[in-house]
């Protein structure tokens, strides 16, 4: 069962990324403050709902947050600053486009950097225990995949509308066969066998 918040602040915003460990596109956060009157029954953590679910949610939780951001961040940047770093940096975005500004983040996980002096809390599996977490979960995977369904237009043999960019069997082939796109995250090991010489 979701809680609905995790301290006393008003403005409470929860936190958290999609596609940490793909391959190819972005790392996508999303923040989210949502109103005290808020319920959805079906809410959960994202990766414990079916798209279908996650997609009917999406609106759901964008007409009815008091405030919302995505912030999508380019493998060029993850290549820059490493994984870690670029889904603090998205989340960290996401919270500064937020009006109005929150008195409190609450952020899945366990590492982050202070936003200006707002005080943090990261919280492990936050995204099965807190309403703003979860639904900042589902707002990051559904645009995500709704950027991942765009690119794939461009490279359909990756099949990106399928996987996501995730390592699947079928995605590491098609690197093998094609090699790696702009969109991929040349800093991660493409394939598993992957030697330097391959990519220079």
């Amino acid at each position: 069962m979701l809680k609905f918040k995790f301290t006393k602040y008003d403005l409470e915003c929860g936190t958290d990324e999609a596609g940490r460990g793909c391959l190819a596109g972005p790392v996508t956060a999303a923040a989210v403050i949502l109103p005290d009157d808020f319920k959805l029954d079906l809410l959960n953590d994202s990766k414990q709902l079916s798209e279908k679910i996650r997609e009917k949610l999406q609106p759901l939780i964008e007409n009815q947050a008091i405030s919302f951001a995505v912030t999508h961040l380019e493998p060029l940047i993850i290549d820059e600053i490493n994984i870690l770093n670029a889904s603090i940096k998205a989340m960290q975005e996401s919270i500064l486009k937020l009006t109005p500004t929150p008195n409190y983040i609450i952020v899945d996980g366990n590492r982050f950097k202070p936003v200006n002096e707002i005080p943090f809390s990261t919280i492990v599996k936050g995204d099965s225990k807190f309403m703003s977490i979860a639904a900042a979960s589902v707002l990051a995977k559904t645009h995500r995949d709704a950027y991942m369904d765009k690119i794939h237009e461009e490279f359909p043999m990756y099949n990106w509308k399928k996987n996501k960019g995730y390592p699947t069997k079928e995605h590491r082939e098609a690197i093998r066969k094609y090699g790696p796109t702009k969109y991929h995250r040349m800093s991660f090991r493409l394939l598993p066998e992957q030697l330097e010489i391959e990519f220079e």
